[in-house]
């Protein structure tokens, strides 16, 4: 796996972490890591760009979950109470964490786990930054 981080300015700053390549138990890891680091970095905003991912692993999806729970460590306003109403309604999205244009079989991986109804997934970079 390989991973480019960017940052690109929106409404707010946008952090855009790119992987080519599988994310496996083997690269997952890393992923988290960059992640937490652009955490600590100030990052409060992450699209991640999964493009050039051939394969999203249960690994990969257990990253993007604790990638999600990061971003809202910082936002009380996202209470478990809140978040799981607005999953029970169909109102919630989270406001910190999006993804970008993940080929058919990793977006049918995404949809299978769920995480289409709190992630919200873009086609278009600029699209997914101005929706920050």
């Amino acid at each position: 796996m390989e991973l480019t981080i960017s940052k690109q300015q929106g409404r707010v700053p946008v952090t855009v972490l790119q992987i080519k390549g599988t994310v496996t138990a083997d690269t997952a890891g890393q992923l988290e890591q960059e992640a937490r680091q652009a955490f600590a970095d100030g990052a409060r905003h992450l699209l991640v760009d999964l493009s050039d991912v051939s394969l999203l692993s249960s690994s990969g999806l257990r990253v993007l979950h604790n990638i999600f729970n990061l971003l809202r460590s910082e936002s009380p306003e996202e209470s478990d109470e809140k978040i799981r109403k607005g999953l029970m309604d169909g109102t919630y999205k989270s406001p910190h964490l999006k993804l970008l244009n993940p080929k058919k079989h990793v977006y049918d991986a995404l949809k299978m786990a769920g995480y289409d109804m709190y992630l919200e997934i873009h086609s278009k970079l600029k699209d997914a930054i101005a929706s920050f």
